[in-house]
This record gives structure tokens, C-alpha cells and sequence, in this order.
């Protein structure tokens, strides 16, 4: 697993240049009290040098300035490439997850991970860094100028150190669990706004606003809670550093303004002395700040690696094949789906079909027959079984997923639209397309007309998920994006239920010269939709039940020659 040093390791250049600024600030900073002290022991016994001495520290302050520029450009410049690299592998993840990892995975986890968790690793690797670099200096120099000071003094300097070290390990652990438990509230304080953004309609439709505030409102305020507590454990430890810095500096006012009195010590050497005593406060509030940070970062990352460790199940093969045809065969195949091992059957059983290259298969059945699960098997949404699903001869498990994928114009039952312009959604899986193709596309698909009333044409934008437009506009959207893409297989998932049945016969009508040519796969609803397919099969509760042309079934009165009939009843009652 990547920890907070392997992902500084990757920008060991930058970092190590970085530090080399950052030590020169900090030996610039601790040799001005030495200027000081000098200068002050020179006024003590009328000397005077103060143009040298204000010389001195003016050439010191223009180092510290510039070099703080540069330390802060290449560290904190560092933590954002680390976070940008980090993000981007995360979301490359999530890309290559399979859809049953989203099924089981809730969405505000994962923009949990890809914020707060990643901010967090972000400022591990920045200021925490800073926070530990400084005080490796600082805190070393320092008490080796107060030991050639005075031993004595520097002794008692040193009386808080031991406390400090219990007070930063036992805070340390503290500090981790909690934020943990923060960042676990977060995560779900983001899966019910989103949930609660995603079913407005559901909630306005049922006028259950009210409700959905009183819901919300215990997980708001875990958060504040786990907050809360975490802010306690920081209310105490950091006032409780500074508390140890300020006994320090109380210990040496007494100390060593005996020591000056008694001449021990010279009135500049004692202030040299005070201002690295005041600067070790710093690098001890340094050292909490490093540890809070760090272990916040370590925390998040924690969680960050535990999704990145989840397999992609759906992986390349060793040895690719390419896909040389568009024949469809599934053999003898049998799907559960991941996690529901233990159901009583499987969403398919022993399913068994052959499509020759050009032809097109109708799939019906009833709801829960398996239909969409045979339609996700194909692009490899699920992955199916060895050798059970096979294109062109090939097991798709063999072909690459990205040329897989391109072959096919998959359509879903529940087509998804993004936020853009109508043409841009079309256009989706060729960004590249002229005009002309998206338009002819969306003549094939029934919607230009349509599309063409709109104020706005093609740029008109459909809004989140595309909740501007009807359901049978989203589908024949996303019936145009799939055809724009000219694919070899054609698979669609019942992309006409919420569209009627004259609309759905024009549309058909197109489809079929588009067909030509390409094997498809026609899930559908209604019969009259897969009447004209080369083969028709009839799945009921996972297992293929009936098979042939549409003629064919409809003389063996069974399950397709009853929907048929039922559905025929229902055109005449509603022409009526």
C-alpha cells in the first residue's frame, strides 16, 4: 500500500530542493540572534555598529525572503501534484470497477474519498512535511548555540522536552481515530444529500420536504459531533504545547536573569538566548501541527488504499484476441450476479443461442426473466462465465474490453444523459462527429424533429441526468448516441417502453435499414417490436423457454402467443 513517504519519494527532486531552501531559511532566522545579542553587548559598552549590524540583518531577512518563496513554491507546489496525481488514480480506479462494485459501494463514500480524504493526504504532504522539516533544524541548532550559551540555562530549558514527547504520542493516537470516525461521518452526510438532490421529485411528489429535514438531520449532527470531538483533542493539545513553550521561557527569565546580574552572562549573550528559547516554541507547536497533520493524512490515505486494493473484477486477458466477427453464440450459460451467491436460482440458467453475423435476435419475456442481465453479459457490463459468451467465435472474455466495447452500441433500459448540449450527448462516443451525423443519427432514432422545435436546436441542454426531456426522448437520445458510433453489434435493452406504439413502429421501420448488415440484439417489451427478428427467444425466470421466428411461436400457444394476444387486446381497446 502507498504511505505518506512513498508518494513523497515519486518527487524527491522537487522535495529535496525544497528542503535545501527551507534549512537556509531556517540558518538565516538562527543567525540573527547572534547578530542581535552582538549588537546589543557592542551598545553595552558604547561601541557603535548599528549600520553593520542593521546591514547584517537587512542581507539576512532579503535571503530568508526569497528563499521562503522558493521553499513554499517547491513543497507546497509538491503537495498539489501529489494531489492531482492522486486523484487522477483514484478516478482511473473507479473507472475500471465493474458495475456490481457500484452497486455495492454508496456514492457519498466515494466523493468522500475523492475530497476531504484526498485534501487531507494533501496537507500530510505540504505543511505537515513543513511542520516536521522545521523542527529537524531548528530544534538541533537551536540548543547547540544555547549550550555553548550556558550549559546551565539550556538544561533547564530542556525540562519540558520529556513531557512533550508523552503529550504528541498519546494525542497522536487520539487525533487518528477520531479523524477517522470524522471522515466516516462525512462520508455519510454526502450519500444523504445526494441521495436527497437525485429523488427531488420523489420527495416534492409525496410533499415530503419536512420529513427529509428531520432525516437529515441526525446524520448532520453526528457530523458536528465527531467534529466536535475531534476539535476537543486539538483545544487541549496545541494550548497544551504553547503551555510547555511559556513554562520554558518562564524558567529562563528567572534563571538566567540571576545569571546576568551575578555577571555569569552577558546582557546580549541572555537575549541571544531568549530568541532561540522563543524560537524552539515555534518548532514544538511545529512538531503537534506535523503530528495532527500527519496522522490525518495517514488516515485518509488508509482509506484511500483500501478502495485502490479492491480488484478491477472485469480485467484485460494475458493473450487478446482481436474480434474479427459479429456472429453472437452463448453456450449453456449460467450467471449469478457478484454477492448474490446465495439466492435461491440464478438470473440465468443453462441459457443456450446462436446469432449469425447480420441477424437480428428479439429477447422477451417477463419482468425479472433475465433480459437486461443477457444484454449486460455481451459488452461485458458483468462479466460472464468462460467460454459462455462468445463474438466472432471468440470468447469476449478474450477480446480486449476497450475494441469490445467500441464493436457494440449498447443501449440500456434506463439510458443516462449528462449535463451538456443535446448534440454533445449524441455525440458522446464520437466527439469528433460532424453535424450532419449527429442530425442524420437522430433521424434514425425518431427525435430530430423534436429536437429541431427546440428554442435552442441541438445546443439545447438537457440538464442533470437529462431531466429537461421526456423518458422517451432520453431514449431515443441515447438510441442516436449508440448509432452514431456505427457499431458491428447492436444491443438494446427495451429503449422504446416510454415510447407509444405508433411512434415505436416509425422508429422501428428506421432501425431496420440501420440493421442491415450488423447483428443485433432486440430486448423488447412488447412482441410487436421483435416480430420481424431472424430468431426469437422467450425467457422466463432465468431459463430460455421457447425459441424460433415469430410465426413459429405464435402457432405453439405458449408464452409468446399469449402476450401476443393480450397485447393485440390491449391496441384495439385503446384505439377505440
Amino acid at each position: 500500500m502507498d504511505r505518506i513517504s512513498t508518494w513523497l519519494w515519486r518527487y524527491r527532486g522537487r522535495v529535496f530542493a525544497g528542503f535545501l531552501a527551507l534549512v537556509v531559511v531556517d540558518g538565516a532566522t538562527l543567525v540573527m540572534p547572534l547578530v542581535v545579542g552582538r549588537a546589543v553587548d557592542d551598545l553595552a559598552t558604547g561601541r557603535q555598529h548599528l549600520v553593520q549590524y542593521g546591514l547584517w540583518i537587512l542581507g539576512l531577512a532579503f535571503v530568508a525572503l526569497v528563499l521562503r518563496y522558493v521553499w513554499r513554491l517547491l513543497l507546497i507546489g509538491t503537495s498539489r501534484r501529489i494531489e492531482r496525481a492522486l486523484r487522477a488514480k483514484l478516478y482511473a480506479h473507479l473507472l475500471s470497477m465493474p458495475a456490481s462494485f457500484y452497486n455495492e459501494m454508496r456514492t457519498g463514500d466515494l466523493m468522500a474519498h475523492a475530497t476531504n480524504d484526498i485534501d487531507a493526504v494533501t496537507g500530510a504532504c505540504g505543511w505537515g512535511l513543513i511542520t516536521i522539516i522545521d523542527p529537524l533544524v531548528m530544534i538541533p541548532v537551536s540548543l547547540g548555540i544555547m549550550l555553548s550559551i550556558d550549559v546551565r540555562m539550556t538544561l533547564y530549558a530542556a525540562i519540558p522536552l520529556p513531557i512533550l514527547t508523552v503529550v504528541m504520542l498519546t494525542f497522536g493516537k487520539v487525533i487518528h481515530r477520531r479523524f477517522e470516525r470524522v471522515q466516516e461521518a462525512f462520508s455519510a452526510l454526502m450519500e444523504k444529500v445526494r441521495e436527497n438532490v437525485s429523488g427531488i421529485r420523489v420527495l416534492k411528489s409525496f410533499a415530503q420536504e419536512s420529513g427529509s429535514e428531520r432525516d437529515f438531520a441526525p446524520t448532520n449532527q453526528r457530523l458536528v459531533d465527531e467534529n466536535m470531538s475531534l476539535v476537543r483533542v486539538h483545544g487541549v493539545f496545541h494550548p497544551l504545547i504553547e503551555l510547555l513553550g511559556g513554562a520554558t521561557l518562564a524558567i529562563i527569565l528567572w534563571v538566567g536573569g540571576a545569571s546576568v546580574t551575578r555577571g555569569q552572562v552577558s546582557l546580549g549573550n541572555f537575549v541571544a538566548f531568549a530568541q532561540y528559547l522563543s524560537m524552539l516554541i515555534w518548532p514544538m507547536i511545529a512538531v503537534g501541527q506535523a503530528v495532527s497533520f500527519l496522522q490525518r493524512g495517514s488516515a485518509s490515505l488508509q482509506r484511500i488504499n483500501v478502495l485502490l486494493a479492491l480488484p478491477a473484477e472485469i480485467a484485460e486477458t494475458a493473450s487478446p484476441q482481436p474480434l474479427e466477427g459479429s456472429s453472437l453464440e452463448i453456450r449453456d450459460l449460467t450467471f449469478v450476479y457478484p454477492g448474490a451467491e446465495e439466492q435461491a436460482s440464478p438470473a440465468l440458467s443453462n441459457v443456450t443461442v446462436r446469432v449469425e453475423e447480420g441477424a437480428t435476435l428479439g429477447v422477451v419475456g417477463l419482468t425479472g426473466s433475465g433480459k437486461s442481465t443477457l444484454a449486460h453479459l455481451i459488452p461485458r457490463v458483468f462479466d460472464p462465465p468462460d467460454g459462455t459468451v462468445l463474438l466472432g467465435g471468440v470468447d469476449v472474455r478474450e477480446i480486449p474490453l476497450g475494441e469490445l466495447r467500441a464493436a457494440i452500441g449498447f443501449v440500456p433500459q434506463d439510458p443516462f444523459l449528462f449535463s451538456a448540449t443535446i448534440a454533445e450527448n449524441i455525440a458522446f462516443g464520437r466527439p469528433d462527429a460532424e453535424r450532419e451525423e449527429i442530425e442524420r443519427a437522430a433521424e434514425l432514432a425518431g427525435i430530430h424533429d423534436e429536437i429541431a422545435a427546440f428554442p435552442d436546436g441541438y445546443e439545447t441542454r438537457v440538464g442533470e441526468r437529462g431531466l429537461s426531456l421526456s423518458g422517451g426522448q432520453k431514449q431515443r437520445v441515447a438510441i442516436a448516441r449508440a448509432l452514431l458510433c456505427d457499431p458491428k453489434i447492436v444491443v438494446f435493452d427495451d429503449p422504446l417502453s416510454a415510447v407509444d406504439a405508433e411512434r415505436e413502429e416509425v422508429i422501428l421501420t428506421n432501425l431496420r435499414q440501420f440493421f442491415r448488415g450488423r447483428t443485433c440484439i432486440l430486448i423488447a417489451h412488447r412482441l410487436s417490436a421483435v416480430k420481424e427478428a431472424n430468431h426469437i427467444i422467450v425467457l422466463d425466470k432465468g431459463r430460455l423457454v421457447e425459441s424460433g421466428r415469430h410465426d413459429e411461436l405464435i402457432a405453439r400457444g405458449g408464452i409468446y402467443a399469449r402476450v401476443w394476444a393480450l397485447q393485440q387486446a390491449e391496441r384495439k381497446v385503446e384505439s377505440l
